[in-house]
């Protein structure tokens, strides 16, 4: 792919570049006076008629991309552009092969976002987080899972015409249907945002298999995210661990930032727990933030209306694997369950729907280039290591957050 071809119809416009793209080269396209977005997969590769290698290697390629193929057309079959609230999230247009390499195709958008979100004020800070939270729990009312939810893939926007800063996500390429991953070796995603199963299923894990991986997976990140948003940092880990999973996983508690109101810290930590059945799901994270105080950091706290005490989850728990259950999930001594949320959302605001075009998230950033963490994990695996922010510190000079 070059400046000047046409790919299906779509005349690439710039040079293609693979930068924050990962194992994808991507370039702006035109078709019929639209602007699009072409990425191009360097795997996997259909085998040719004709092509060189034995039957058997043939038959092998022509499976994994069978997989490949539904996999996509899968997540694009339930999640249209115009079904009801997708308004915030930027989906594939097109999708298909050319020869032997396939094509993603998603309209141009401005993709722009805030770099620090935790200077906003705590009113901003939960509608912020209540349009990406609502956003998840349309993914997970049609048993969709993002797969790769991190900061990267969110755009933090303001339209002039709005008084509020909206989440829009982006970059559905890892997305999957609950419980039915990718194969270990293929399954993508970034391990800093991971959540503690999946990293057992990267990783080999005999304890873990596809059905494992469920909606869940994206509130383990979508709890993290929280955690940076309002705080700026990632909740604190060893510094052995690679990651908060690793942590997880190994029954260290993550350290969550002391200025965090006592329903959030709850809420955070829920939404942290090693095991999936013991995380609150996407609708039960947006009641919890009916009231924006629960966002406000620092002393003294007002007494929250919400009663943040989650129901038992213990009779639908999945079955321990040999490592066992972590023994909790943070230094938080706080009487009472981790959290807990009403499952009513009626009062919840309209998340502002915005149904702008869209572009992957290539267009912007991608993973550092750092060598992963020591880890059992298969050598061909996608997943993308990622050990910036190891110790979740808060900044010795954070910026300034904007009084309410």
């Amino acid at each position: 792919m070059k400046r000047g071809d046409v790919v299906g119809g779509y005349l690439v416009a710039t040079d293609p570049t693979n930068a924050g793209g990962g194992k994808c080269v991507w370039a702006f396209a035109e078709k019929d006076g639209g602007q699009y977005f072409l990425k191009r997969f360097l795997e996997p590769k259909r085998p040719r008629e004709g092509g060189g290698g034995s039957a058997e290697s043939r038959r092998i390629r022509m499976e994994t991309c069978r997989h490949f193929e539904a996999r996509h057309r899968a997540v694009m079959e339930l999640l249209r552009p115009d079904a009801p609230g997708a308004g915030n999230l930027v989906l594939a247009t097109d999708f298909f092969h050319q020869g032997s390499t396939y094509y993603k195709v998603t309209e141009r958008i401005d993709t722009s976002t805030l770099d620090h979100p935790h200077t906003l004020d705590p009113h901003q800070l939960a509608v912020l987080l209540k349009t990406l939270g609502a956003s998840v729990r349309m993914l997970h009312g049609i048993g969709v899972v993002h797969g790769d939810l991190k900061p990267a893939n969110v755009l933090v926007r303001k339209r002039a015409e709005t008084a509020f800063h909206t989440a829009k996500l982006i970059d559905f390429d890892d997305a999957y249907v609950a419980g039915e991953p990718p194969g270990r070796e293929e399954i993508a995603g970034d391990s800093l945002y991971g959540a503690p199963e999946w990293r057992r299923y990267v990783q080999g894990a005999a304890s873990v298999d596809g059905a494992d991986l469920t909606t869940a997976v994206d509130v383990f990140a979508l709890g993290l995210i929280t955690h940076l948003w309002l705080t700026g940092e990632l909740p604190g880990y060893g510094e052995r661990f690679g990651s908060p999973a690793d942590a997880v996983n190994s029954g260290e508690p993550l350290a969550y930032d002391p200025r965090l109101s006592t329903p959030m810290r709850r809420l955070v930590k829920a939404m942290a727990a090693r095991e999936p059945g013991d995380r609150p799901s996407a609708e039960e994270f947006l009641a919890a933030l009916r009231d924006p105080g629960v966002c406000a950091l620092g002393e003294p706290h007002r007494e929250s209306r919400l009663r943040v005490n989650l129901p038992d989850r213990s009779s639908d728990r999945p079955a321990e694997g040999p490592a066992g259950r972590s023994a909790g999930n943070s230094p938080d001594t706080s009487a009472g369950s981790p959290a807990g949320l009403p499952r009513d959302a009626s009062s919840d605001p309209d998340p502002d729907p915005d149904p702008g075009p869209g572009a992957p998230a290539a267009d912007r950033t991608g993973p550092p280039s750092v060598p992963p963490a020591p880890a059992p994990a298969p050598t061909r695996s996608r997943v993308r290591i990622n050990l910036g922010g190891r110790a979740g510190r808060r900044p010795t000079t954070p910026e300034p957050r904007k009084d309410p």
